[in-house]
């Protein structure tokens, strides 16, 4: 007995393509084994060809010369002759949500004027700063 995904990959038509591109890229993980699976990503599939994102240039080595062991795993997954090749390609560092930090910073004067030490220069300086403004 046929796996669903199986079923629904051999009957999809042009209008499921993006249905089958779902497919494909869900059974990823399960082709390529839990290992190989957290270092890289199926992100589209462009007509046969599936488009993988790798962690770095050692991965994308590593997978080339197994891209055929691999097709030949998503065959057995989904059905034969939707995924005739792989295309390897390098993930852009993604960074997740950060929080962001404090700064107390005690040094800095309320008053940016307050840090000129001659007086006669600060109180220039405040009144042409008031000029501007006005």
């Amino acid at each position: 007995m046929d796996p669903v995904s199986r079923i629904i990959a051999k009957s999809a038509g042009v209008s499921d393509i993006i249905s089958q591109e779902r497919i494909v890229c869900g059974a990823w993980n399960r082709a390529v084994g839990k290992n190989m699976a957290a270092h890289t990503r199926a992100a589209k599939l462009v007509r046969t060809t599936l488009v993988v994102e790798v962690e770095d240039e050692l991965w994308k080595k590593n997978l080339w010369g197994l891209r055929y062991q691999i097709v030949n795993s998503l065959a057995k997954a989904i059905g034969a002759g939707i995924v005739t090749d792989i295309e390897l390609r390098i993930m852009p560092t993604r960074f997740g949500p950060q929080r962001a930090e404090r700064v107390e910073r005690m040094d800095v004067p309320a008053d940016e004027a307050d840090a000129i030490a001659d007086p006669g220069l600060r109180r220039i300086y405040k009144a042409a700063r008031r000029r501007e403004t006005a």
